[in-house]
């Protein structure tokens, strides 16, 4: 990001979406909205894919494998270009990088709406998913300076549960274009060109407060923000905590039972598509519950063990979500309604996530590394999201969805929760560093001032 952008400023009068600490401004709150709606407009080409693709399998005549292999492709080339446009981003303005890349770019997504088969919509998808690639660790950039380390899981939580509750409610909104003779084509183009309007919102509305603003203390800027290179990886990586962060989002398999949820209960479970459909608004609602509820608890839980609390938080989570997986998949239930609610509660669990581990990182890297440690854990994260969604397609069209959600998620999910318990040495370490660091350059600013 350019070094030129403005100091944070004194607070704005207006009111608060969320109630705000002595520091906090309340126009950060509105910023937050801003940033969650972009997020949520920038799930919905996703969306389309999970929701509808009953009929888009039936239009074009598909086999499963292909839902895994549209999701997998659209997050492996965020592993690419995730990075790039945090480098983009170095160079030219966030505000101007993130209403491209993650707005305007949502012309490609109108345009994979009028794919004639199926290769003309996975090129088109994946460049789609190239643009919005960048919107992650901009977006965790940009929050991390607009908030300090008390109330950063709370942001977190509330940012992302707003993205999941409109995405969500559409859901239902999209399995009625399933009744619609190719419904799925007015899903792309409601959801590119909801992209785009957000991108038009971002140029207009969204105030970038500057690399290092939340823990400005002196008088003296940040250095610039430094964007994802090689070397940069490499040096990212020596942090033993960021490190096991992003082994973590490789080998979780949250993301896969969001994306297989409809087509489970339509292929396994025997219901239509737009009653499966509804499985979005259950997931939503309590995910957005789980962000707000979750990010204030770990936020209280931070405070009374700042050093652990988040790890012990995080790790609590996972293994809640492994034994929920393998209650709402592994037993037939007598009816819809017992699946949202055990979907819903998975929602809740996995709602928490966000308002954990944004924090942790935030907390264990300098505020001019930030959007580029975010930039590779997402990539990490994209990459297990895309092994793991083409995984369940092909065991699925295999063995059956429900064994595919059994070993992929289950099993590995209790894997990955065992895997966090060397956070709890690296964590305090790593936030130690930083806060030492931050120190020594507040001290530095204040006797070159004096």
């Amino acid at each position: 990001m350019p070094t030129e952008a403005a100091p944070p400023s004194p607070a704005q009068p207006g009111a608060a979406l969320l109630p705000t600490a002595p520091d906090e401004k309340p126009r950060n709150w509105r910023q937050v909205t801003l940033l969650g709606g972009l997020i949520s407009a920038d799930s919905g080409e996703a969306s389309v894919v999970s929701v509808l693709f009953p009929a888009l399998r039936a239009a074009l005549g598909l086999p499963l494998a292909a839902l895994g292999v549209l999701v997998g492709v659209g997050k492996l080339v965020g592993v690419v270009f995730g990075p790039v446009w945090v480098a983009v981003a170095q160079r030219h303005p966030r505000k101007i990088v993130l209403a491209l890349c993650s707005g305007l770019w949502g012309v490609w997504t109108i345009a994979a709406g009028f794919a004639q088969n199926y290769v003309q919509l996975l090129v088109l998808f994946t460049v789609a998913a190239a643009g919005i690639a960048g919107g992650g660790p901009l977006v965790n950039g940009l929050l991390a300076d607009l908030f300090d380390d008390r109330s950063r899981g709370r942001a977190a939580g509330y940012m992302y549960g707003l993205s999941a509750l409109v995405t969500g409610l559409s859901g239902p909104l999209l399995g009625l274009l399933s009744e619609v003779e190719d419904g799925w084509r007015y899903g792309f183009f409601f959801a590119g060109g909801l992209q785009v309007l957000f991108g038009v919102l971002i140029l207009l509305f969204l105030r970038d407060p500057g690399v290092g603003a939340a823990e400005a203390r002196g008088a003296t800027a940040a250095p610039p923000e430094r964007a994802l290179t090689w070397a940069q990886a490499r040096e990212l990586l020596r942090n033993r905590s960021l490190l096991l962060i992003c082994v973590q989002r490789l080998t979780t398999g949250q993301f896969v039972v969001l994306s297989f949820g409809v087509t489970f209960l339509v292929d396994v479970r025997g219901f239509t598509n737009s009653e499966a459909s509804y499985l979005t608004v259950a997931f939503a609602v309590a995910y957005f519950a789980g962000t707000i509820l979750g990010g204030l608890a770990t936020d209280g839980i931070h405070r009374r063990n700042p050093r652990t609390g988040r790890v012990a938080a995080m790790q609590f989570t996972v293994f809640a979500y492994a034994f929920g997986v393998c209650a709402a998949t592994q037993f037939v239930w007598p009816s819809l309604g017992v699946y949202l609610a055990l979907f819903a509660v998975l929602a809740f669990v996995q709602g928490c996530t966000p308002g954990i581990n944004r924090p942790l990182v935030m907390s264990v890297t300098l505020p001019e590394t930030r959007s580029a440690a975010f930039a590779l854990m997402l990539s990490a994260e994209a990459a297990g999201w895309a092994v793991t969604t083409v995984l369940v397609g092909y065991i699925g069209d295999a063995f059956g969805l429900q064994a595919a959600f059994l070993w992929v998620v289950v099993v590995l999910m209790l894997i990955n929760g065992a895997l966090l318990g060397l956070l709890y040495r690296a964590c305090p370490r790593d936030a130690s560093a930083v806060r030492a660091e931050l120190d020594r350059r507040a001290a530095a600013a204040g006797a070159n001032g004096s």
